[in-house]
């Protein structure tokens, strides 16, 4: 029905609806007219899916990866905290970011992010095509598919 609209006008087949299409394709043109660039339109989707699947995952970690640095941050502080005249440096995470954000600056809870995603995109990759080969041999031997 859409490829209708964009023939000359003297060429349009003028469906009423979907349902007159099918019909007087299958009479007029042959059933298997209706899977006309079904191949291609299959290899389309796989491509595009897997291409979204994949960039949605690597995504997803990244984003999941950069979220948690903050966090990372105030626990390698906390970690490596002084004690001065025998009270610790900080009294609990808040106050760690407080500090880092006044002292340092909002995007310092940022701070060496590229060499953390340098060390945490690799394993995540790995990780994910090991869990693939895993779900193979998994379904190849133990479910017997």
């Amino acid at each position: 029905m859409t490829a209708d609209g964009r023939l000359p006008v003297d060429q349009r087949r003028g469906y009423t609806n979907v349902f007159n299409a099918l019909a007087r394709i299958t009479r007029e043109e042959g059933v298997t007219t209706l899977w006309r660039g079904c191949i291609p339109t299959m290899a389309r989707a796989v491509v595009v899916n897997a291409a979204q699947l994949a960039s949605y995952s690597q995504s997803k970690q990244a984003l999941l990866d950069s979220a948690s640095m903050p966090v990372d941050i105030v626990k390698t502080r906390i970690q490596n905290m002084k004690m001065i005249d025998g009270k610790p440096e900080y009294k609990n995470g808040l106050e760690v970011l407080m500090r880092v954000v006044r002292s340092e600056g909002f995007f310092s809870l940022w701070k060496g992010f590229t060499p953390y995603y340098a060390r945490l995109g690799p394993h995540t990759v790995l990780t994910f095509i090991f869990l693939e080969q895993m779900n193979r041999l998994y379904k190849t031997h133990v479910l017997d598919r």
